[in-house]
């Protein structure tokens, strides 16, 4: 089996959801941001990467998205949680956003965007986590003012996001892969 760095990093990245009350260094976050912008794409490069520290903002996006969570059956048992933080208490969130203009496989390369910084985050020994439930904050009454106080540019829609901080267990438990799940065909 061939293993190299970039192997390794991929096999050991897990999500995590539990971190210290540290904020993550700003060269961390460049260097996160700029793998995040080298992801493949259609050549439109059709991201925009919104980096959210602020821990008031923060709780408003957990917040506003559990308000719009109330209206979602699969999700109302956390929505009214209190307890409840769908960013787990990370520092560090980024929301990428699509433009809707650009005619390619939008999502996909906004998904291709967003695993490279999960990817980059662990290969700093930072802790990372793929949320979708904060992406609900922008389909609150809320969602327009959000929008707005982020500075998310017209014409693009939040469709993911990451949490990043210094995980606060350093073991993590990597589960066997299922059996059978690849196909040759020769």
């Amino acid at each position: 089996m061939i293993v190299n760095e970039t192997l390794k990093v991929i096999k050991q990245r897990r999500s995590i959801r539990n971190f210290k009350d540290e904020q993550i260094k700003d060269e961390q976050l460049q260097a996160i941001l700029e793998a995040g912008m080298y992801a493949p794409n259609a050549g439109k490069q059709p991201w925009h990467f919104t980096a959210v520290q602020n821990k008031d903002m923060l709780v408003r996006l957990n917040q506003a998205a559990k308000e719009t969570a109330k209206g979602i059956e699969h999700l109302k048992e956390k929505a009214y949680d209190e307890e409840y933080d769908c960013l787990y208490g990370a520092p560090t969130l980024i929301i990428v956003s699509g433009n809707e203009q650009v005619p390619v496989p939008l999502e996909a390369d906004c998904a291709a965007a967003t695993q490279n910084m999960l990817l980059a985050a662990e290969s700093l020994g930072l802790g990372s986590c793929w949320i979708y439930f904060v992406i609900l904050a922008f389909d609150s009454p809320q969602g327009d003012q959000l929008r707005k106080e982020l500075k998310i540019p017209d014409g693009y829609k939040p469709y993911y996001s990451a949490i990043i901080g210094y995980k606060q267990d350093e073991t993590i438990h990597i589960p066997d892969r299922k059996p059978n799940m690849v196909t040759y065909i020769k």
